[in-house]
């Protein structure tokens, strides 16, 4: 029962911090303009994202513009998009396998320790989701701490981490989390044939006795 409640525990984890990925990769807040100067003018904020960059006006009013090119992006800007939607699909197959290895799950109980290895494969792959995404946010938000610190940025086009990075970090912790969990189910031993077996009576005493045959002589004159 433990072992139950450890799994469904691990995957509840493991599957909100898929939903955070999902919406890690979506969010456009992946780095937004820092006011770090004293001449920055704050009537318009800029964000930059995955897949596209926004400009936010003090009235309230966003404006976004998908990325015209794909090849034209920076290197590490390609590299997070392919880590978050691996991460994704990762999860996705994670959390199939997860529903089918669960044991407060009615299906495969005909063989409980294939069940367990599926819930194992299933953690393990929200481990890998949960790296690939770890690598993904750390990877940029370094590129964005270089650039914000490089004495040839100019002060007004330095940015800072956006709201999108500390979403992929927790939801990163949560698969990784919840996928650990998930790993430590024990699968169960193969069963082994040790019910007794049914008493098998031996031969009778008087089928094991050797029969003595009495010679001619010693029989009466009966016969007896």
């Amino acid at each position: 029962m433990a072992n139950s409640g450890l799994q469904l525990l691990g995957y509840f984890l493991a599957l909100g911090g898929w939903v955070g990925i999902i919406a890690s990769t979506a969010l456009p807040q992946w780095k937004q303009s820092s006011y770090a100067g004293d001449a920055i003018i704050t009537a318009v904020g800029l964000y930059e994202g995955l897949w596209m960059s926004c400009a936010s006006q003090s009235t309230g009013q966003v404006q976004c513009k998908l990325y015209d090119s794909l090849l034209a992006l920076d290197g590490h800007i390609q590299s997070a998009r392919a880590l978050m939607v691996v991460a994704v699909l990762l999860g996705f197959v994670a959390m199939v396998l997860s529903v089918v290895g669960m044991k407060c799950t009615r299906v495969g109980d005909s063989n409980p320790t294939a069940k367990s290895r599926v819930a194992i494969a299933g953690g393990a792959l929200f481990l890998l989701a949960g790296l690939c995404t770890l690598t993904a946010v750390s990877w940029y938000a370094t590129l964005v701490t270089q650039e914000f610190f490089n004495p040839s940025t100019p002060v007004n086009a330095r940015y800072e981490f956006g709201p999108a990075l500390f979403v992929g970090w927790a939801s990163a912790g949560l698969a990784m989390l919840g996928g650990s969990f998930l790993c430590c189910t024990c699968p169960e031993p193969e069963r082994v044939n040790n019910s007794p077996q049914p008493y098998r009576p031996g031969p009778s005493a008087a089928a094991r006795e050797p029969v003595v045959k009495l010679p001619a002589s010693a029989k009466g004159p009966m016969g007896v």
